[in-house]
This record gives C-alpha cells, structure tokens and sequence, in this order.
C-alpha cells in the first residue's frame, strides 16, 4: 500500500516554494492544521492517517503531518492541490 506524506507546509501560504510551498500561490491557505487536512484528505476519498508528533524537515515547530492511504491512482501533485482546494471550501 502507498502513503503519501502531506505536511501542512505544502499548502501554507506564508511559504514560499523554496520553503516547502507545494501548490500555487493562489490556491494555498494560510496556517492549514493537520486536522483541516485530514478532512480534506477524507472529502477527496481517501483514508488519512494524523500523525501529532512529526515536524516537516525545513521546519522547527511541530505541527505534525498527515498519511494519506489508498492513493495510488493519483500523482503527489495532484493530490496535494485537491487537498488545498478542499481545505480553502471547508473554512468558507
């Protein structure tokens, strides 16, 4: 089975690229949590597992990361601009 890795860095808008940013600008969120992600990561209909405890590698706080399970028929891109887009609709 396949994890994909998502950190709330790759959606966060006060991030650049080089930061860790993994969508564009427009579409990023500012200061997303992993409970937020998980959310999105279930609306897009996969499995998220919230893991507290991890920090993202560029960063020094912990604000943890989130696996996502069951998404081997979507690229790491694609997956991690839905999950940006459903994080900005579920804080509308």
């Amino acid at each position: 089975m396949i994890e994909n890795v998502v950190y709330p860095a790759y959606l966060d808008a006060a991030y650049s690229r080089s930061e860790g940013r993994r969508v564009p600008e427009d579409e990023a969120v500012d200061e997303p949590t992993v409970d937020e992600i998980a959310k999105a990561v279930q609306q897009v209909g996969y499995d998220a597992v919230i893991e507290r405890d991890k920090t993202y590698p560029r960063e020094y706080e912990q604000r943890g990361r989130v696996l996502v399970q069951g998404a081997e028929d979507a690229t790491k891109n694609d997956l991690v601009q839905a999950i940006a887009a459903y994080v900005a609709i579920l804080r509308d």
